[in-house]
């Protein structure tokens, strides 16, 4: 077996160690990530440039990249907290939020890969007590929903806003309850509903009532005009004209004047 130049082996040695720093070098960024560099010889994190985008780069050996998601993620989040009167209430919420793209450099360094766990989390957390405590089980259960999201959610903000963490919603899925005050809580509720059907029952009555009255005092009040209106005059007139179109029929007929009452005629006859 023939030995091997003495001039190969440096060089199969040189391929090898550029092939390491070629991998080393390079850097590939996947869709809806971006790097921050850390140069080892140049000062650290770099934070006063913008974060490697996605696709291939190529860097220094010695310096390293750190990959950052920068879509907007979505984590779901089990608290506890107590209401107003003391209370243990639960809540399942999901928040949604992304790092902010222009200042992942800085994020990196003062917040690290961890800044979910650190900061966001724990300022959740904080902003639910906050707003859970100024409410009862029953405002939480039924009618403060929509308002303790949006105050978790402003909250949060508030605390978050210069932690270059970008904050998109916080939607409060379930709010549970102790069983027994869940259970007086629904009572209530379906006491007040049924309340309320009982009261507008009673109001549907009323009304029928009152119109009924208004009418038959309408009927009343016309019947009590007629009859003021017609007196023994317009009786005999009225009479008069009828007797005067009665004798005008084709019908046999006999019909003797004045021999009514009032002096109203009489008419005799058969069709």
């Amino acid at each position: 077996m023939e030995r091997l130049p003495k001039v190969a082996i440096p060089a199969i040695i040189a391929v090898i160690v550029l092939i390491i720093i070629l991998a080393k070098s390079a850097v590939t960024v996947d869709s809806g990530k971006a790097g921050v560099l850390y140069k080892t010889f140049g000062g650290g994190v770099v934070t006063d440039e913008p974060a490697l985008g996605e696709g291939f780069h190529v860097i220094a050996p010695w310096n390293k990249v750190y990959i950052y998601e920068v879509r907007q993620q979505e984590i779901f989040e089990k608290m506890s907290a107590l209401s107003s009167n003391g209370l243990d209430i639960k809540l399942d919420a999901s928040i949604w939020f992304q790092p902010e793209y222009e200042n992942l450099g800085k994020l990196h360094q003062e917040k690290s890969e961890m800044y979910v766990e650190r900061i966001l989390l724990p300022a959740v957390r904080s902003a639910a007590r906050s707003v859970v405590g100024r409410y009862t089980p029953e405002q939480l259960y039924s009618s403060k929903r929509d308002a303790i999201q949006a105050e978790i959610f402003e909250e949060t903000k508030n605390y978050v806003d210069d932690q270059y963490i970008q904050l998109n919603d916080i939607l409060v899925r379930d709010v549970t309850l102790p069983p027994t005050i869940k259970d007086a809580i629904e009572r209530k509720l379906k006491q007040e509903q049924e309340s309320l059907e009982y009261e507008f029952r009673l109001v549907t009555a009323s009304k029928e009532a009152e119109k009924v009255i208004i009418e038959a005092q309408g009927k009343a009040d016309a019947n009590r005009i007629l009859s003021a209106s017609l007196t023994d005059k317009i009786l005999q007139d009225k009479g008069i004209e009828a007797t005067v179109k009665l004798s005008e029929s084709s019908n046999s007929k006999v019909i003797v004047i004045g021999s009514g009452e009032s002096g109203l005629p009489i008419i005799l006859g058969n069709q």
